[in-house]
């Protein structure tokens, strides 16, 4: 599930800039040799955000996204796994589902 962290922005920033928030996505699967973070935010590409394991089958991924509404899935060894800790879904164009979440300014 997404996990978000608010970050200070920088000393001297432009107000008119659009805030980045941390945003922490995290995924246990046993026995997988490699796990990416695809969404909307990387237009879907299977290798922008790979994931992170850390050696307990906790697989994990910390990006900087902007205030908005996203979608993503898991790509778990070629294998298309929606985030079992998210129940917010959506449908997409293939007949199956997105996880979809909001992240909003605070």
């Amino acid at each position: 599930m997404a996990k978000t962290r608010t970050k200070n922005g920088a000393k001297g920033e432009s107000k008119t800039k659009t805030k980045r928030r941390r945003v922490s996505f995290s995924l246990q699967t046993i026995g997988a040799k490699e796990v990416v973070l695809v969404g909307d935010f990387n237009n879907w590409n299977s290798t922008s955000h790979p994931m992170k394991n850390d050696q307990n089958d906790i697989w994990s991924k910390t990006v900087m996204l902007p205030v908005g509404t996203y979608e993503y899935k898991f790509l778990v060894d070629g294998i298309w796994r929606l985030d079992p800790q998210n129940n917010q879904t959506c449908p997409n164009c293939f007949g199956t589902y997105n996880n979809i979440f909001n992240l909003i300014e605070s």
